[in-house]
């Protein structure tokens, strides 16, 4: 009697893209990861900030899993190395926050729109992508927002894990009210609504912070507070908005990385 095992063994293959910027005067580096059978069906796209990352998050081995129980449909993930100027390049894109940070988030975005989405085009010889999620983690999440809220001729889904959403023009100590989040202001005054998908994550433990007192984290209260915004604008929970809060969730790696899954599903399930 013989037995057949129906398990797919799946390797994700890594290769480096190596970019020229001329909008950042330096190079990027990128992992390009790919499920080996890439080709068959038609294939996703997620860019990732801080993709250098990608070994503390167990990327590999999140994909690995998530497709040999058939659970996503191909996808490329671009996993965006962040340079020595991180906190300059990473933010709101044309609005520093109040210590100045953020002061090229508008170049960062002009790289990914116009030198990396066509890199990636012209290296993998692929025209087309069924969707195209941008994601990150902390700051790097706020830059997906803002990138993808911004270009959603681009994107359709974003993913914000642990985002910097205190992200603020005016220190807490010079009159702040919550007014001053740029992230929150932006949604408000934006009279849009991008066709977009939002999945957005926050960890019990991501810090200690309570500006308000109120018993709760800044981090899941700025998250709520977007979540709020969004549903002014019309859109909906589950449908448009997920949400997953982690119960003992630390601001690190290791909590996004056990996140992973449930984002990659979210994004490009079966």
């Amino acid at each position: 009697m013989y037995t057949y095992s129906t398990a797919i063994e799946m390797a994700i293959n890594a290769q480096e893209l190596i970019i020229q910027s001329t909008v950042l005067e330096r190079e990027v580096t990128c992992t390009l990861l790919l499920p080996d059978n890439a080709g068959i069906e038609p294939l996703h796209l997620l860019l990732l900030n801080d993709g250098q990352e990608i070994e503390n998050l167990k990327l590999t081995d999140t994909l690995e899993n998530l497709y040999e129980r058939n659970c996503i449909k191909p996808v490329l993930i671009v996993a965006i190395h962040a340079g020595d100027e991180r906190i300059q390049e990473y933010g709101i894109a044309g609005r520093p926050d109040y210590k100045k940070r953020g002061a090229k988030a508008d170049l960062y975005t002009k790289f990914i729109t116009t030198e990396l989405l066509p890199e990636i085009h012209r290296a993998t010889d692929i025209d087309h992508f069924e969707s195209t999620a941008i994601a990150g983690f902390s700051l790097g999440g706020l830059t997906a927002m803002d990138i993808a809220w911004n270009n959603p001729e681009l994107f359709d889904k974003v993913g914000a894990f642990s985002a910097s959403f205190w992200w603020r023009s005016k220190d807490l100590t010079k009159g702040y009210t919550n007014d001053d989040r740029l992230m929150h202001s932006q949604l408000k005054n934006s009279e849009a609504k991008p066709a977009l998908k939002f999945w957005l994550q926050t960890g019990t433990r991501d810090e200690t912070a309570d500006r308000n007192k109120n018993g709760i984290i800044d981090s899941i209260d700025d998250t709520i507070d977007i979540i709020i915004e969004l549903e002014k604008k019309g859109y909906t929970r589950p449908a448009d908005i997920q949400y997953l809060e982690v119960v003992g969730g630390s601001h690190d790696t290791e909590t996004w990385g056990k996140a992973m899954p449930k984002f990659l599903q979210w994004a490009f399930g079966k």
